[in-house]
């Protein structure tokens, strides 16, 4: 439908900085009208039997398998992920698997029964919490459409999603799959809309439940929105500075290949990135060199581009922001040893850049720069280095590379964070739960965790 006050945004191009279209902007208007028939499909919706919900779910990941080259192209050219090795190698798969996953969980979700003192049982029922607001990220718009969409519509609920203004166009494709796949009118919705339209469904009286996965400022303000209404359910992924410790026993090679995935992969915009990474003295300049080797030798450009490892920031602000990270890590006396500036003369290309002998006290290695910028630190022992890795206000992930199992179960013992990397980084998959602790967070997404945040649960006690 066109917005009703005939307002419309543009989505952009990052590679070159123009104009795709203009979209549709929804506002309150829209959002309104979104709850009024959200909590009309869900009278229904709620009740129907999981079967047939999952044939639905099925169904949406079957059409988006068809058209996964259609949607991945969508993805770059809105979002500057390389088309390739990002939008249809990564995103697409985890996509469809993660809606396969819920699919499989819809006829699943099951209560328990409990004695009672005297003569009494009870039991538990797992119900729908209701209408729910959805508000995702740029970063991985087509993927973060999935961790809200499965667990919604498995549990029984009904959904009112906002898109970033930033990435609209793969979710937009998306609904006409939606359509096509028949789901009932009001069980999905999407308002492609600014910022404000977040804070709106954070806000709505109507809507019982939100998630948001974003920037940990903007994740205070949605928290502060709810409570202040309808004191509604909330879920919240937020940022991350996650810490990378490389043991003196590792293999080098692999473990600063794993390094420069951890945090290069997507552009360095992924709040899951290892952006402190630890690496022990005795090894430090070794793993210096190699780390180097393999940021120069980084393909950046054309996100289009056959073998294409690295695209743009999403737009001009994230573009000047990681630039003005690079330059703080120069004026604190951090030595770079690669990059430092932007690449090439239009759209918003950033070199792989590497900084050395970063201290815990610098901008650098306490703030999410969400962009390709990787600080190496250096220590001398466990205790140490654990100390310092939860010296910080997140806990998304965190990871060690070692070939000791033992010391790398310590770590993970250790370290406060919801997800540990044990040589390895960025592994996803639909049934590992996924979220953080402090200010990285609250709940779960993904596996059994994830539709929790979804349904109450009702326990009904009966007299025998």
């Amino acid at each position: 439908m066109d917005s009703s006050d005939g307002k419309t945004f543009g989505a952009y191009y990052p590679a070159t900085g123009e104009k795709i279209i203009d979209v549709q902007q929804g506002g309150t208007a829209e959002v309104d009208q979104a709850v009024r028939a959200a909590k009309k499909a869900f009278e229904s919706w709620s009740q129907t039997p999981g079967y047939e919900r999952s044939k639905l779910l099925l169904k949406l990941a079957d059409l988006i398998e068809r058209d996964k080259d259609e949607l991945a192209r969508i993805e770059t050219l809105n979002n500057g992920k390389p088309y390739q090795s990002h939008s249809l190698q990564k995103d697409l798969p985890l996509v469809i698997q993660c809606l396969r996953y819920y699919g499989g969980m819809c006829d699943k979700v099951e209560g328990k029964t409990y004695p009672m003192n005297g003569n009494f049982t009870s039991f538990t029922k797992h119900e729908p919490v209701g209408v729910v607001g959805q508000v995702i990220p740029w970063n991985f718009p087509l993927l973060m459409l999935a961790w809200k969409f499965g667990p919604a519509l498995a549990a029984g609920c009904t959904i009112v999603l906002k898109p970033s203004h930033r990435t609209p166009l793969s979710a937009l494709k998306v609904s006409e799959l939606v359509l096509e796949a028949g789901f009932p009118p009001g069980v999905i919705n999407i308002i492609p809309g600014p910022a404000d339209i977040g804070d709106y469904i954070a806000r709505h009286q109507e809507i019982d439940k939100v998630a948001f996965t974003g920037s940990t400022d903007v994740g205070r303000k949605i928290l502060e929105a709810a409570a202040q209404s309808n004191l509604k359910n909330v879920t919240l992924e937020l940022g991350g500075k996650g810490p990378n410790i490389i043991l003196p026993d590792a293999d080098l090679q692999e473990a600063a290949e794993t390094a420069h995935h951890g945090l290069f992969f997507n552009m360095g915009q992924a709040c899951s990135a290892g952006s402190r990474v630890f690496v022990h003295e005795s090894i430090y300049d070794k793993f210096l060199a190699i780390s180097t080797k393999l940021a120069n030798e980084r393909v950046v450009g054309d996100p289009f581009q056959q073998g294409v490892m690295q695209g743009p920031q999403i737009d001009e602000k994230q573009f000047k922001r990681v630039l003005n990270y690079i330059k703080s890590g120069k004026e604190e006396g951090a030595r770079l040893l690669c990059g430092g500036d932007r690449f090439g003369d239009k759209g918003y290309f950033i070199q792989p850049t590497i900084f050395a002998d970063v201290t815990d006290d610098m901008k650098i290695a306490k703030e999410e720069i969400f962009g390709p910028v990787m600080a190496i630190l250096k220590y001398r022992d466990i205790d140490e280095v654990i100390q310092r890795a939860n010296n910080t206000c997140y806990g998304l992930t965190a990871g060690v590379s070692t070939k000791d199992l033992n010391k790398a179960l310590e770590i993970a013992n250790k370290v406060r964070a919801g997800t540990i990397f044990i040589n390895c980084w960025h592994t996803f998959d639909a049934a590992s739960p996924w979220g953080g602790y402090k200010e990285s967070g609250i709940g779960r997404e993904l596996g059994e965790y994830g539709i929790r945040n979804y349904y109450e649960v009702k326990a009904v006690q009966i007299k025998l």
